[in-house]
């Protein structure tokens, strides 16, 4: 009975918390969006034809821990990009790897993009392309720098094998970049491109845009009052974007614990921002993925758990980009979550981390199962009309 009870207020609180906020807050999630009493689905189907596949599997011979997984399309191939140590996150032997795809479904052997440094960690930094030029961005996280914080670097591949040595990206004064690279680097209609930035000193996020079509310079920050936080580690963290119209839409990784999503709009192009507010999207205080579907749909893929539970992982569907009142189970909660295989620091069951693409008629959804496997979920876009 108290169980009962528990999930019960626990329902009513995900929707229903914080309601002055959630009237004001540029998205909402609509009062029959998820039924969280069914604690494997929430009440959710899968879409017809959704299918995962395994890019990389952690094994007693590999590398046990991978993690942030983010997938690019580029010249007819699928690109997913992670960090890989031997059982630890930002272990000594972090590298990045990637693999590749010419159908989403079979995947090549990992291949190393960056290897350990003796006086930094490094991680997935995510990609971005120009021409027939591939980009892939490195976070660098060097062990002397206080408070925690790093920069990052690019790489550039004119066929997805042989890479150029990493140099640094720049920002528009024409220095290094000080800060550590979101992973949802996109373009606006115009052409400029958005991302966010975890700015030094410490991890203080602002979005970021550049007109540099190639994604290498030009890069500056947009102005954003931060909600008020502690320390050095801004109460924002992890952002993704979408668009409506004119507007765009910023969601946040609530640091506070609120286990919702925030959210800003810009009406400049990213050059200026509103305050963050509190919406009532529930979330697990994890990174999430938004982007808009070929036709302009809005949409969110993250674990709206309402507490530290990383599962189940939903993609929510907004038709205007305010009101999200659709929802697909991607991967399900309950006794379906995969087990653990190996032990290891900051690891936990659920699907972390979750980054999406569109590409060839299927939204790709890549993300962490248990931090240990590589996987990605597609569903086919035609589902989803």
């Amino acid at each position: 009975m108290l169980q009962q009870i528990t999930l019960t207020l626990r329902s009513a609180l995900l929707v229903l918390a914080v309601p002055a906020l959630a009237q004001q807050a540029p998205i909402a999630a609509a009062p029959d969006l998820l039924d969280t009493e069914q604690a494997e689905n929430f009440g959710l189907k899968q879409a017809t034809g959704t299918q995962t596949h395994t890019v990389f599997s952690a094994s007693d011979s590999s590398y046990q821990y991978n993690h942030g997984a983010v997938p690019f399309a580029f010249n007819g191939k699928l690109y997913v990009q992670w960090q890989s140590s031997k059982h630890d996150e930002d272990a000594p032997e972090t590298e990045v790897r990637y693999a590749m795809s010419v159908d989403g479904r079979q995947w090549s052997d990992a291949i190393i993009l960056e290897k350990p440094r003796p006086d930094a960690t490094v991680t997935s930094g995510g990609w971005w392309a120009f021409g027939d030029t591939l980009v892939a961005y490195i976070n660098v996280w060097p062990h002397d720098l206080e408070p925690k914080g790093g920069f990052v670097e690019y790489r550039t591949s004119k066929d997805g094998i042989h890479w150029t040595a990493p140099k640094p990206v720049l920002n528009n004064a024409g220095e290094p970049l000080a800060g550590i690279i979101e992973q949802d680097m996109r373009a606006l209609a115009d052409g400029r491109l958005l991302t966010a930035v975890h700015q030094q000193p410490g991890l203080i996020v602002k979005p970021y845009f550049t007109d540099d079509a190639t994604g290498l310079s030009g890069w500056q920050s947009g102005d954003m009052t931060n909600l008020p936080h502690r320390d050095n580690v801004s109460r924002e963290l992890e952002p993704s974007w979408f668009s409506r119209g004119e507007e765009l839409v910023m969601v946040f990784r609530d640091q506070d614990s609120s286990f919702r999503v925030l959210a800003a709009t810009s009406h400049d192009r990213g050059e200026s921002w509103t305050t963050p507010m509190v919406s009532n999207m529930p979330d697990s205080r994890a990174k999430q993925s938004a982007g808009n579907l070929p036709n302009g749909a809005a949409y969110l893929v993250n674990n709206p758990s309402g507490s530290k539970q990383r599962f189940p992982l939903v993609l929510s569907i907004s038709t205007d980009g305010r009101r999200f009142d659709q929802a697909w189970l991607l991967r399900p909660g309950g006794h379906q979550v995969p087990a653990q295989k190996y032990d290891g620091r900051y690891k936990r069951i659920g699907y972390s981390y979750p980054k999406s693409t569109v590409f060839e008629g299927y939204l790709y959804v890549a993300y962490a199962t248990g931090k240990e496997d590589i996987q990605v979920t597609r569903v086919p876009l035609k589902s989803l009309k």
